[in-house]
């Protein structure tokens, strides 16, 4: 279970949380331009743009669970499993699978515009990455300073829809959290108004009453309208920390802590880490689980002209500020 939002304010900002009981070994990757990928429809690929996000690296080849370019286009696959359905290659078509999408777009695009006119010809093949390793069941978006577009591939064919909320999550479909939202219509930032009946003196005893009724459980249609309430309300900060903070916040109100969540195998679905991609000015902020100072990473302070992937690994050891009675501190 994840959570993906765009976030517009002085820049376009742009992440995600990876819920799941156990992690894949991601880290922060860049791939720089000019890098070569031999798809599994025997062409070669040469991204034009480079691109940082978090990635599982096998075989020296980026799995990217989200990912910005340096033009500034942003993308996320998202857990969509029983609904996600990928077709045998067909010809005539671009024939691309699951995993190779995110490193194919954002090496070729800039704006979800041009997404939009790449899918016209793609279709989404079932061909896995290896023996060993199956394909992700996901849907994913794609979000630019302007707009957000969700993508699923489903039993009868890819559907692209428009996301005016700029939020994705995962099961049910995105026509059915499209949908959902109307269930919601009455919420408000403001204090609740008496609807009930004027004969009754029914007034606020609190704030926030407005938004009574808000979801609070960690389905995926809940999380969406959560998101959603929480990311359109929220005040556009100014400055370049107040709007990493102020993603962070509303990505907290979706977060998933060790223990109210139970898989069926007996584990517990965490967020392993949390992101917020600066997408016009390539710094991917981050932090996990176990540690929650934000650690950023900038695109633009690397050779993107290089042939390697740039790889850091994720400090996941907890970062905590010990305030002495001196007056003076230390982390540890």
């Amino acid at each position: 279970m994840c959570t993906a939002i765009s976030y517009h304010s002085q820049s376009h900002y742009f992440g995600r949380t990876l819920d799941l009981e156990f992690s894949y070994g991601e880290q922060v990757v860049i791939t720089p331009r000019n890098r070569v990928f031999l798809l599994k429809n025997g062409s070669v690929f040469r991204t034009a743009y480079a691109m940082i996000g978090m990635a599982t690296v096998m075989e020296d080849y980026p799995l990217y669970y989200e990912a910005a370019n340096e033009a500034g286009l942003a993308a996320a696959g998202l857990n969509f499993v029983g609904n996600a359905v990928y077709q045998a290659p067909k010809e005539g078509m671009e024939n691309i699978t699951p995993f190779e999408l995110i490193p194919w777009m954002l090496g070729q695009a800039t704006t979800v515009q041009e997404v939009r006119s790449l899918f016209a010809n793609l279709n989404l093949s079932n061909q896995p990455f290896s023996a060993q390793v199956p394909l992700a069941q996901l849907h994913f978006m794609f979000s630019d300073r302007r707009e957000s577009l969700v993508v699923e591939a489903t039993a009868d064919g890819i559907h692209l829809y428009d996301n005016p909320y700029h939020v994705m999550t995962n099961n049910p479909p995105f026509a059915y959290h499209r949908w959902n939202m109307n269930n919601y219509l009455n919420l408000s930032p403001r204090n609740g108004e008496n609807q009930f009946s004027q004969a009754y003196p029914l007034s606020n005893y609190g704030v926030g009453m407005g938004a009574l009724g808000l979801p609070g459980d960690v389905s995926s249609s809940s999380r969406f309208v959560r998101a959603a309430f929480h990311l359109t309300n929220a005040v556009k900060e100014e400055t370049e920390v107040g709007c990493v903070t102020q993603f962070f916040h509303i990505m907290d109100s979706v977060s998933m802590m060790k223990g109210p969540t139970l898989t069926e195998q007996g584990a517990y679905d965490i967020t392993q880490y949390t992101s917020c991609i600066n997408t016009e000015q390539g710094i991917y902020y981050y932090k996990t689980y176990g540690n929650n100072q934000i650690t950023a990473i900038s695109l633009h302070e690397v050779d993107l002209n290089g042939k390697q992937l740039i790889v850091f690994p994720l400090r996941k050891e907890q970062s905590i500020y010990y305030e002495h009675s001196t007056g003076s501190g230390m982390d540890a």
